[in-house]
């Protein structure tokens, strides 16, 4: 059994025990999650409409804070004397898929 559920403004592909990182979750480590599901496969079973989807759950549970890897900007313009450097790591949150109830 496996489903789609949205997290962090992207469609992650998640069965129990998986173990991914979204966008930042305001939660401490040990907290529980709720996802919402897209779509819930089960077999031959697959589970699209909203009417059917408001009874399923996707349980995840915190289990540490993350940083993406690291992206360096550049700015430069010839013959100016003008460069600008900057780096940015995106804050992120590892979760594990803890149950998914149908």
């Amino acid at each position: 059994m496996y489903a789609i559920v949205r997290a962090g403004g992207r469609q992650e592909k998640v069965s129990v025990g998986d173990v991914l990182l979204v966008d930042k979750i305001d939660a401490e480590p040990g907290d529980g999650v709720d996802l919402t599901p897209l779509l819930l496969v089960d077999g031959d079973t697959v589970t699209a409409s909203a009417d059917a989807l408001s009874k399923v759950s996707v349980k995840a549970e915190v289990v540490k804070p993350a940083k993406g890897p690291k992206i360096t900007i550049l700015k430069y313009k010839n013959k100016t004397g003008y460069r600008k450097r900057q780096g940015h790591r995106q804050p992120l949150t590892q979760i594990k898929i803890t149950a998914i109830d149908a």
